[in-house]
């Protein structure tokens, strides 16, 4: 079987920031082409609080997100999404039926810790 994947090297993995963050705040995002979620997501004392929409609607309500600690992509420039600013990207697999799960540390760490 063909490996599909890229090689990469290990400094490039390295220049990905991935973090834990807590989402604070989650809203509908109906105005999103695909059915999406806006969040605030706290990345701790040094990066702070950043925002970002996820098309999660699949498996999560706002209500369910809030405190809840994700993964997200925090060195990639702001990506405009209709009327949002996304500042990180949240990370997440595809189910059985393509929607997507959420990429979720094991255990919580503190936000802002960085994936190794």
């Amino acid at each position: 079987m063909a490996d599909a994947s890229p090689q990469i090297g290990f400094d490039d993995f390295l220049a990905v920031d991935i973090r834990a963050g807590t989402v604070t705040r989650a809203e509908p995002f109906p105005e999103a082409r695909k059915p999406a979620i806006k969040l605030w997501i706290d990345f701790g004392p040094e990066l702070g609080e950043k925002k970002s929409s996820a098309q999660i609607t699949a498996h999560y309500t706002p209500e369910s997100l809030i405190g809840r600690q994700v993964l997200a992509v925090v060195n990639f420039p702001p990506r405009q999404i209709g009327p949002v600013r996304s500042e990180v990207l949240v990370l997440g697999l595809h189910d059985d039926n393509g929607a997507v799960v959420l990429a979720v540390p094991d255990k919580a760490a503190p936000d802002g810790t960085r994936l190794c």
